[in-house]
């Protein structure tokens, strides 16, 4: 695949960029569940390296102290750290509302169900800008765990992404993706019908 086919665009009368805002708000909100439910069977770190997790070292990188980085809320008797979790839901809403915007325009985005691109944000942040920060060890220092949860994860992340992404977008306008010819759908309804 050469760089003119990923750089391939779809029929701007067909875009939709409202939808696609729509589906990457709510498949950031979504996607942020799934990655926190990824992480219960695979866990990334370590209980020891999990007591000041990555966003709480980043906070503490710009300046917050480890007090506030660490500062919790409770529900249902759990203490849960509420910094932590907005830097994750911001995330996962950003790069869920720039894939969908992106892949209005640019339809390779969507990669094996977006599957490649959870891969070049995992190396991109875990493996390249955050051990680069010194924010997480370097990728030789990081356990295989780690490795397999958060590549494995940010696949699963976005593909959850991809698939509210193409839902809701196509209930919106109550048309296939913009690289779908419109005469595409009736030709395989009379196919199946005949």
């Amino acid at each position: 695949m050469g760089l003119k086919s990923l750089l391939t665009t779809t029929p701007k009368s067909r875009r939709n960029y409202k939808a696609a805002a729509v589906a990457g708000l709510v498949g950031g909100v979504f996607s942020a569940i799934v990655k926190f439910g990824w992480e219960v069977p695979f866990p990334p770190r370590t209980p020891e390296r999990n007591a000041t997790n990555p966003p709480q070292e980043l906070l503490e990188q710009l300046g917050m102290s480890p007090e506030a980085s660490h500062t919790t809320v409770t529900f249902n008797g759990n203490e849960l750290p509420i910094y932590s979790f907005a830097i994750h839901f911001s995330f996962a809403i950003f790069f869920a509302l720039a894939y969908c915007l992106i892949a209005e325009k640019y339809p390779k985005a969507k990669l094996w169900q977006g599957a490649a691109c959870g891969l070049t944000l995992w190396v991109l942040f875990h493996v390249v800008l955050m051990p680069a920060m010194g924010t997480v060890p370097a990728p030789w220092d990081q356990p295989f765990e780690e490795h397999f949860s958060e590549a494995l994860g940010h696949v699963v992340w976005m593909w959850a992404i991809e698939i509210v992404r193409r839902d809701l977008r196509n209930r919106i306008t109550r048309m296939p993706d913009p690289e779908v010819p419109l005469d595409a759908e009736p030709a395989r309804n009379a196919k199946a019908s005949g």
